[in-house]
C-alpha cells in the first residue's frame, strides 16, 4: 500500500478501498454487462434517475422540474412507461438525492434516441441550474427468480395472470 494511503484517516483509507474494490468488480463485469446491453429482446431497459437538488432550490422550482420530466412521455414516443417518486427511505442512505426516475425502453436503441431528443435535451437546460448531482443507472430487468422480464410487442396486449396464492 501507498504511504500517503496511510497518511488519511481510517474513514478515508475504507472509502478508498470501497471505491477501489467496486470499480476493480465493475471493470470485471462490464464486459458481460455490455454484451447483454446489445441484445435485443433481454427484457425491458430501466433508465434510473435520482436527482439532489441544490440548497438554494426553491419549492417552485423542483415543482417546474418534476412536471418538465413528467412531461416527457408525451413529447418522446420512445419512452415506454414513467413512474417517479420522492425518498421515503428510513435508512438515512440517501446521500442528499430526493427524486426518483424511472423510465423503461423497449431497446437501448429507443434510450439512445432518448437521450439526444430535443425534448431531453431542453429538459437538461431546465434542470442544470438547479441540480446539484445526479446519478443515472439503466439496466435490464430481471424478474424474480433471475428470468429476464417480457417486453409486450407494440399493438398487442398482456394477458392477464390470476394472482399467485402466498
Amino acid at each position: 500500500m501507498r504511504a500517503w494511503l496511510f497518511e488519511w484517516g481510517l474513514p478515508m483509507r475504507i472509502l478508498f478501498l470501497t471505491v477501489a474494490l467496486a470499480a476493480g468488480l465493475l471493470a470485471h463485469s462490464n464486459s458481460a454487462m455490455a454484451a447483454d446491453a446489445k441484445r435485443p429482446g433481454r427484457g425491458k431497459l430501466t433508465h434510473m434517475v435520482a436527482f439532489k437538488f441544490k440548497e438554494t432550490a426553491s419549492a417552485a422550482e423542483v415543482r417546474k422540474v418534476e412536471e418538465a420530466f413528467a412531461a416527457l412521455p408525451g413529447k418522446i414516443s420512445q419512452i415506454a412507461s414513467y413512474e417517479a417518486g420522492t425518498n421515503v427511505s428510513p435508512e438515512k442512505l440517501d446521500k442528499g438525492f430526493t427524486h426518483a426516475f424511472l423510465l423503461t425502453f423497449r431497446s437501448a436503441q429507443d434510450r439512445d434516441e432518448y437521450l439526444v431528443h430535443p425534448d431531453h435535451k431542453e429538459f437538461g437546460k431546465l434542470v442544470g441550474p438547479v441540480i446539484a448531482d445526479v446519478f443515472v443507472i439503466d439496466f435490464w430487468g430481471v424478474k424474480e427468480g433471475g428470468k429476464k422480464e417480457k417486453t409486450a410487442k407494440p399493438g398487442k396486449k398482456e394477458k392477464s395472470r390470476p394472482a399467485r396464492k402466498e
